[in-house]
């Protein structure tokens, strides 16, 4: 068994514009035919939500990260319509931190195709304890497990199929990370098994024309994402310092009912931590499956924005550097300079003010003669505490990066 990657086509997804509905879209490829010929039970997938959101803050203040806004949508329904559109529509999404975000921002999930069940942890437990919750409503079939923080066209059929092939335990979905960011390193063998969980891959040092070092590793480009390099699948240890780009996870897996043989019953704990290793060691067949299709994460505010602004320039490229994202009823005033930005709803922007690569949050704003600078900039009276950035006047600026 070898790593796989998807065929190339000329169908792929190129992109989500402002206002296009339809991304990630279901792609003109045969879908696999979920249900277990032996079982009458629909596959599922479990979106993890729970998660604080920490180093998203101050967005995550007052709501749950997969609940914040991108491109004007929820950034979860992305995660819904994802596998809607792969022919998965029984969901379950656990719940934590400011669980009523996403209640609110998905209801029952049929605008997005999908029946969403929600599974509230009033403790959170972590990304395999919270498929422990529900195991009852996982022991019938295959399922999926994807984390609610991302947006991505990866060909999660052909992933699933991957998996029924090789009859694995686990299959994770795997891209190249030719540019060295901060995620951990996924080592496999050459027959495609995984085989470890590695630290973060040393930053890429080039010579800057000044004859200095500089670490392009350490936060994501604002052009298109990380494609693979070529169309086969480098067989080495990833620790190895050659050329051929580290593999890290998407978030993306499909699971065996038969993982619960390794997941820690009624506590916490992290798939990659203390489940994954255990059914390594045991033999089990955790494999990979890599993908080099668009994927975007969204754990940082320099994430967030890159990531926005990104998909925006694939989808609009004739568009100069003042590109921006603005939500329902923002007002930009005459004279006011604003690029390379994303307004939540309801920001008024004065005449005179000067916005550049920030994120401004609902209800800002952002008055005549301030310039904002790489910056999430909220309003103060809805953070109840300042972990950090600076108050001026109705606001909370906090630099981003």
């Amino acid at each position: 068994m070898r790593l796989r990657r998807p065929p190339r086509s000329a169908s792929h997804t190129q992109g989500i514009g402002r206002y296009r509905e339809s991304w990630p879209s279901s792609r003109n490829t045969e879908k696999v035919k979920f249900q277990d010929p032996e079982s009458k039970a629909e596959m599922r997938a479990v979106i993890l939500a729970a998660g604080f959101g920490t180093r998203l803050w101050p967005l995550t203040e007052d709501r749950t990260k997969p609940a914040i806004p991108f491109l004007n949508r929820p950034l979860i329904s992305y995660s819904v319509a994802f596998l809607a559109n792969h022919g998965i529509r029984q969901i379950i999404i656990n719940l934590h931190h400011h669980p009523e975000s996403i209640r609110e921002a998905l209801g029952n999930g049929s605008q997005y195709g999908a029946e969403i069940e929600y599974s509230y942890e009033e403790e959170i437990l972590g990304t395999s304890g919270a498929l422990d919750r529900v195991k009852d409503r996982l022991t019938d079939d295959d399922f999926v497990v994807m984390n609610g923080k991302i947006v991505s066209s990866m060909d999660l059929s052909a992933a699933i199929r991957h998996h029924r092939e090789n009859r694995a335990l686990a299959t994770l979905v795997l891209r190249p990370n030719p540019a060295r960011e901060r995620f951990s390193i996924v080592e496999v063998d050459s027959n495609g098994w995984v085989t470890a969980f590695g630290p973060h891959p040393a930053p890429i040092e080039i010579e800057s024309p000044g004859g200095h070092l500089k670490d392009v590793g350490g936060r994501q480009s604002t052009e298109a994402p990380q494609r693979a390099a070529s169309s086969s699948v480098p067989e080495r240890d990833a620790r190895r310092g050659d050329d051929a780009a580290p593999l890290m996870f998407t978030g993306i897996q499909v699971l065996s009912p038969r993982i619960f043989d390794y997941i820690p019953r009624d506590s916490f704990s992290h798939s990659t931590v203390h489940v994954y290793p255990r059914a390594i060691q045991a033999g089990e067949p955790v494999i990979g499956y890599v993908g080099d299709d668009d994927w975007y994460e969204m754990s940082t505010l320099d994430r967030y924005l890159e990531a926005s602004l990104a998909l925006l320039r694939k989808s609009e490229p004739a568009v100069s550097r003042d590109l921006v994202v603005t939500g329902r009823g923002c007002v930009i005033q005459v004279g006011a300079d604003v690029r390379e930005s994303v307004l939540w709803d309801r920001v008024l922007v004065e005449a005179g003010a000067r916005i550049e690569r920030s994120v401004i949050g609902d209800g800002v704003r952002i008055p005549s003669g301030s310039n904002i600078c790489r910056a999430a900039v909220v309003r103060r009276d809805r953070v109840l505490r300042i972990e950090q950035g600076t108050v001026v006047g109705e606001n909370l600026i906090v630099p981003i990066g």
